[in-house]
């Protein structure tokens, strides 16, 4: 039996007959391996779900306690029908994981998404090897290349004090990637209250009760406070935030966005973004590229963006690389 039988696109996903589930499926299946809590790979109203704890955590913060009909929670070697799967981190977000998936003779690992830099809220990425490994491709160009989110930070607290009287707003998703720049302040040495936009604090309260140390996390209200209250303070938002009424609160702000897509400056400039921090939760193309030789695979899949690129590097390089082409997968958008 090929690799394409055992694995294989569906309008619902990745899918494997032999465990007959799909991974991080686009619409309700009766059975669905998740990869991470993330809106564009973990939806609701599957029959079952396989997930690691946080993730299932997760999902139900974001959906409600309903928002599948079973769940279990991925520990060790799983066999579901024909297939044994295992679950190990990515380093993307918390409780983020790849999939190894055992049938017919094969190793397929899909990564869902993937990050190699060091993430404070997140467990490292585990290289797995494997015959066939299903690689994101959200930044697979030559030109990204992500700067160390140290310095980035770095530009972030030298504006603090450059501009004390202006409060700076700083767009970052719900999950992840808040909670990432948090620690980031964190490590760098802010020790002041950062303030919360209220659609962060629950997965932000969450992060904490799992043990990542937040510090003084407050909201972002002007109940008790006026404009000058928030002057020299850093604020975190949701980036739909700054296109509403909410942002006018805060004291000629300094509007940032914390995300691996600010290297391209008509991005920054089409969202009004004064201070773009190119921080990712994904893959650059040096470690998609180091990715791939670690682990090794007789194949490449190639889904969730640049995949033309990616696959004319591995032709370049002797190895076999096929693009998927799944629609539906893009960075979830927050409300």
């Amino acid at each position: 039996m090929t690799a394409d039988a055992q694995l294989y696109p569906t309008p619902e996903g990745l899918y494997c007959p032999a465990g007959d589930f799909h991974v991080d499926p686009l619409r309700p299946v009766r059975r669905a391996l998740i990869t991470h809590g993330h809106a564009d790979h973990a939806r609701p109203g599957h029959g079952a779900v396989l997930a690691t704890r946080q993730t299932l955590d997760i999902m139900a913060i974001r959906y409600g306690e309903d928002f599948t009909q079973s769940r279990q929670e991925a520990v060790g070697r799983v066999r579901i029908g024909d297939a044994e799967v295992s679950f190990h981190p990515a380093g993307h977000v918390l409780g983020s994981a790849q999939i190894e998936i055992a049938t017919g003779g094969r190793r397929f690992v899909v990564t869902g998404d993937y990050c190699r830099h060091p993430n404070p809220v997140a467990a490292p990425f585990e290289p797995v090897p494997c015959d066939v490994f299903v690689t994101e491709a959200t930044f697979a160009l030559p030109v990204f290349r992500h700067p160390d989110p140290a310095a980035e930070i770095g530009k972030l607290l030298a504006s603090v004090r450059a501009f004390p009287d202006r409060a700076h707003l700083v767009g970052a998703y719900a999950l992840g990637k808040a909670q990432r720049v948090i620690m980031l302040l964190r490590e760098a040495g802010w020790d002041a209250p950062i303030y919360l936009h209220g659609a962060l604090e629950r997965l932000c309260w969450y992060h904490v009760e799992q043990g990542v140390p937040l510090g003084d996390l407050r909201p972002a209200t002007t109940d008790r406070k006026t404009k000058a209250d928030f002057a020299g303070q850093i604020v975190l938002a949701p980036p739909s935030a700054f296109a509403a009424t909410w942002a006018q609160r805060f004291p000629d702000p300094v509007i940032c966005f914390a995300s691996g897509w600010m290297q391209i400056r008509a991005r920054a400039r089409q969202r009004g973004v004064e201070l773009p921090l190119i921080l990712s939760d994904h893959a650059d193309w040096p470690d998609l590229l180091r990715t791939i030789d670690e682990v090794d695979p007789q194949e490449t899949w190639i889904t969730h963006g640049r995949e033309d690129a990616l696959m004319r590097e591995l032709d370049l390089r002797g190895r076999v690389g096929r693009p998927l082409r799944l629609v539906g997968y893009e960075d979830e958008a927050e409300a």
